[in-house]
């Protein structure tokens, strides 16, 4: 800690604030269906998640490994480019937590690795097969596995449950299910701070080797796992509520049932990501399992129109970031001034987002508002579907009159 000078500890408190940003836009990914079923109060489910967030944080550091020491070459880098590399990351979390997207956090930070190594050092500076292996085909893959998995898993659901009738068997297997989703939301929680606190532990351990503090190849210290791990639960307690929003019901409308098996897909493929190395995004394995969820219960659809903008922000996370991060290095090129101009801009326009979203502020009073009205897409499937399963269609009656008698009285109407 003796040789941390004020550049390295101005990139540590940067990469902790990423990591408290990081918080606040992944809370959806754990606690946005579980708050949208009803199962847990708003700040009961971030207040549980802040908890596991902080327990997962102590429980690997495969991720970080890959990060300090896997997708840029550690030669040489000057510590100018982590920072640059944060500040790209920080506002692209920022304006997609704005307009409510669910972006990838991790992708954001990539991106902005990426973007401040090239400006630096050139594309010689990437190691571009970790790159494809170990962060564009898992993003790929991620939405994907975890989107057919909860689609099979709720129609798997449905099918077990589709005998019972008895309305006390009803309501005692929803609060079965409300229970499940609950642990299963703790699941990701958990999952969730054991792969995404660990992308902030890679980066402040790569910074502590350009830095010189520490040898190349070195695991995080554990003032830096405890750091990163109470950073990413604080930003976690403070809810996210415009992504929760979003995931919750922007999406597709979830039921315990639903929720329980989107919950328990995406736990199953960022828990197996994270033992092998791979720096998933939570994001998009949890967009995907509750858009399979949507899906696989029969009569439910997913608005379309939050998707598209979701899969749109997903596709520019990466590049966005990266040009960011790559202005921002150009800047800390030109010496301590430029250094000084970065952090500047990142704090004003940090602000300024800020103040935008309190013209529309949401919280844990108003999150389970509806996002948006549904697309013309949705509205014209939801009219040819079935109705969703567990709706009671009621019972439809008319009155038709009979054939006039002789006298030219009308006989009395029969009910059918």
């Amino acid at each position: 800690m003796e040789h941390i000078t004020l550049l390295l500890a101005i990139v540590i408190v940067t990469a902790l604030v990423f990591d408290f940003t990081n918080g606040f836009h992944d809370t959806a990914n754990a606690m946005a269906t579980t708050i949208s079923t009803g199962a847990l109060k708003p700040k009961t489910a971030v207040a549980m998640s802040a908890v596991l967030n902080l327990v997962g944080a102590f429980l690997s550091v495969e991720v970080a490994k890959t990060i300090s020491g896997g997708i840029i070459n550690e030669n040489g880098l000057r510590t100018e480019v982590i920072f640059a590399a944060l500040v790209g990351a920080i506002l692209w979390n920022l304006l997609t937590w704005l307009v409510g997207l669910p972006s990838s956090s991790s992708h954001a930070l990539f991106g902005g690795l990426i973007g401040a190594a090239v400006m630096s050092a050139g594309w010689s500076s990437i190691d571009g097969g970790t790159v494809v292996t170990k962060v564009l085909l898992p993003a790929i893959a991620a939405p994907v596995v975890a989107g057919i998995a909860a689609l099979l898993a709720t129609k798997l659901t449905y099918r077990l449950n589709r005998k019972i009738t008895d309305e006390a068997q009803l309501k005692s297997t929803a609060k079965g299910y409300r229970a499940g989703q609950i642990a299963s939301a703790g699941l990701v929680s958990l999952a969730h701070g054991t792969n995404d606190a660990q992308k902030t532990m890679g980066i402040i351990t790569l910074a502590l080797v350009t830095g010189g503090v520490l040898s190349p190849g070195s695991n995080p210290p554990v003032w830096v796992i405890a750091s990163a791990g109470i950073a990413i639960a604080l930003g976690t307690y403070l809810g996210g509520w415009r992504i929760i929003r979003t995931m919750g019901s922007g999406l597709t409308d979830l039921r315990p049932p639903q929720g329980f098996a989107a919950q328990t897909s995406a736990a199953t493929v960022i828990l197996a990501s994270s033992h092998l190395g791979f720096s998933l995004s939570t994001t998009q394995s949890c967009s995907g399992a509750v858009m399979g969820a949507g899906l696989g219960r029969k009569g439910g659809v997913v608005r379309w129109s939050t998707a598209t903008r979701m899969f749109v922000a997903w596709g520019l996370t990466l590049p966005a970031a990266g040009l960011m991060g790559a202005g921002a290095e150009f800047l800390t090129k030109q010496g301590p001034w430029g250094v000084g101009v970065v952090a500047v801009l990142l704090v004003a326009g940090s602000g300024a987002i800020w103040l935008l979203s309190r013209r529309k502020p949401v919280d844990h009073t108003n999150v389970n508002a509806e996002a948006e009205p549904a697309g013309v897409v949705t509205t014209a499937i939801s009219a040819v579907s079935p109705p969703p399963a567990g709706t009671v269609v009621p019972e439809l009656k008319t009155t038709i009159s009979a054939p006039a008698t002789s006298a030219g009285t009308p006989a009395d109407p029969a009910t059918v």
